[in-house]
């Protein structure tokens, strides 16, 4: 008999707004029934959180109605006072719990996976780090096999075609122009599990590179770039969409050169990554990309190194090593010593941030974890949101926004009650 859970008594996030004393109805791996609870009066909201429809409520006729008694083979779980949002996407994630994607190995592979899943971070991209074209490939033959099982949402090629001048975390000596041949033999290494690759425009076979990623239905974002505002515009009209954490790795919005900021944040068709962790970001830049782009082209990512989820120490970040004080990740020596290399956060964290320190509403800072990069990958049928029929995807969270359960596909990875 599969097991049928009732989720009930908390705060219930849904695309239109938050349910107060709602319900979310788990049968196998898929959501059955979200809404109000039963004995719920309606209508009672938040507003400083979202709204509530007070008439919704979603049913799977074929797995009946969502106020049925409980009964053999089905279980209530009480969670008062807290919150149960959609379990989060990251579109851009090297590693984490000590291991990187890098590594080229299942093994650290599933360690990264595994250490930002218990953080809430359900579905995820493997993002690599410039390295050999040969390596590179290698790589992507290995995380391949985790998309087709399952465990990963797809391949982010992050380098090696990018600006010698933005290069950050990334070894210099490994750089190299977008040559199309090059970029079609890293796509094909993937097998079509490629999902995003970053490279800087204005470089040789930039703008032909970018037609090509879109020709095969593979994101191009912009980023670690030099590119001026006119070259990004290029860009944009060749088939770019996606901005690689915004403001970071890319020339300042200045007033007579506003540079690649402004043409990605002004283009609708452009959705912007940020990196929210009170270190790469000024919270008024933050708020900049809110106000002009909206919830629903932003996405929050984590840009994490092997550290997320460990102490402070050293870790190798592909070919280069960094030092991690404090939380902040920098590349510990050589040509690029000193610069920030990725990210030490998870999700859950720049959730509570968001929330909690940048004074976003719930129902805007959800969008930009998990409705907005779902909608970009284009898997936003199955994940993103709680909605019937969609994966069970969720997370617990308390009164504090600080994390307490998280499922995957109707499996708890962290059970609010043990965790």
């Amino acid at each position: 008999m599969v097991q049928r859970t009732h989720l009930t008594g908390a705060r219930v996030v849904l695309p239109e707004g938050v349910v107060d004393h709602g319900r979310v109805t788990v049968e196998g791996t898929r959501i059955t029934a979200v809404g109000p609870a039963p004995d719920a009066a309606p209508g009672q909201a938040d507003p400083a959180r979202g709204q509530t429809d007070p008439a919704h409520s979603q049913t799977d006729p074929a797995h009946g109605h969502a106020d049925s008694a409980t009964a053999h083979g089905e279980r209530a779980l009480d969670l008062p006072g807290g919150w149960i949002v959609p379990g989060f996407v990251d579109l851009h994630v090297h590693g984490g719990g000590g291991a990187s994607f890098s590594a080229g190995t299942p093994e650290e592979s599933m360690t990264a996976i595994r250490t930002h899943r218990a953080h809430g971070t359900t579905t995820m991209l493997a993002s690599t780090v410039t390295g050999d074209l040969d390596d590179l490939a290698r790589q992507a033959a290995t995380l391949s096999e985790l998309v087709e099982q399952g465990e990963l949402a797809g391949i982010h090629f992050e380098g090696p075609f990018i600006s010698p001048h933005r290069c950050g975390a990334h070894q210099p000596s490994l750089l190299r122009a977008p040559d199309p041949a090059d970029v079609r033999k890293l796509v094909d290494a993937a097998r079509g599990t490629a999902r995003m690759m970053t490279l800087a425009p204005e470089l040789p076979g930039g703008l032909e590179s970018v037609r090509l990623l879109a020709d095969s239905g593979v994101l191009a974002a912009v980023g670690h770039t030099d590119s001026t505002y006119e070259a990004t515009i290029e860009a944009i009209r060749a088939g770019a969409t996606v901005a690689t954490h915004l403001f970071n790795a890319m020339p300042s919005l200045l007033h007579r050169t506003p540079g690649p900021v402004a043409a990605l944040l002004e283009d609708e068709r452009v959705t912007v990554e940020l990196i929210n962790d009170g270190t790469h970001l000024h919270p008024a830049m933050l708020e900049l990309a809110f106000h002009r782009a909206g919830a629903d082209r932003v996405a929050f990512i984590t840009d994490a190194m092997g550290a997320a989820g460990m102490s402070d120490g050293r870790y190798p970040l592909g070919p280069m090593e960094v030092e991690v004080k404090e939380g902040v990740a920098r590349i510990s020596g050589g040509p690029t010593a000193g610069s920030i290399a990725g990210s030490t956060l998870t999700l859950d964290r720049a959730f509570r941030r968001a929330v909690t320190i940048d004074g976003l509403g719930v129902v805007e800072t959800v969008r930009a974890m998990s409705a907005t990069p779902a909608r970009l990958l284009g898997i936003a049928d199955r994940v993103g949101s709680l909605e019937v029929g969609k994966d069970a995807d969720l997370v617990v969270l308390d009164d504090d926004f600080r994390l307490r359960g998280v499922m995957r596909r109707g499996a708890w990875v962290v059970h609010p009650e043990l965790g």
